[in-house]
């Protein structure tokens, strides 16, 4: 999965809250100073080019709706993280956030209980 830039992520994000949507409602969804609607177009198509948007035709306008959902993309994204940054340890993730008093005993202990229990389920 292709990374996203923060216009992009933001995009994203108008269509995962509100499902498919024509390039002209977007604009309702900024404050002044809106963008203009060839760029939110451009953007638009590039994310449909990427793979993450694709559009029904009405007429001569196209409504446009996600073909990745947020928590595909969120998941993908932190895999990636993890792998650039951490060597694909996960046990090193959770260590650097120990050792940056990013999660607290009782954050790991309910890990650890939610990794119990879903070997429980798996067997």
């Amino acid at each position: 999965m292709k990374k996203l830039t923060t216009k992009e992520e933001e995009l994203m994000g108008f269509f995962w809250e509100k499902g498919p949507l024509f390039v002209k409602e977007l604009l309702d969804y900024y404050e002044e100073p809106k963008p203009h609607f060839n760029t939110l177009s451009t953007i638009v198509r590039g994310l449909e080019e990427k793979g993450f948007l694709s559009h029904r035709s009405f007429g001569n306008t196209y409504q446009y709706f996600a073909l990745v959902n947020e928590e595909m993309y969120r998941t993908n994204t932190l895999k990636g993280v993890i792998s650039k940054y951490f060597n694909n340890s996960y046990l090193g993730v959770v260590s650097s956030l120990i050792k940056e008093d990013k999660i607290s005993v009782e954050d790991l202990r309910q890990l650890i209980d939610e990794v119990e229990q879903a070997d429980k389920r798996k067997k």
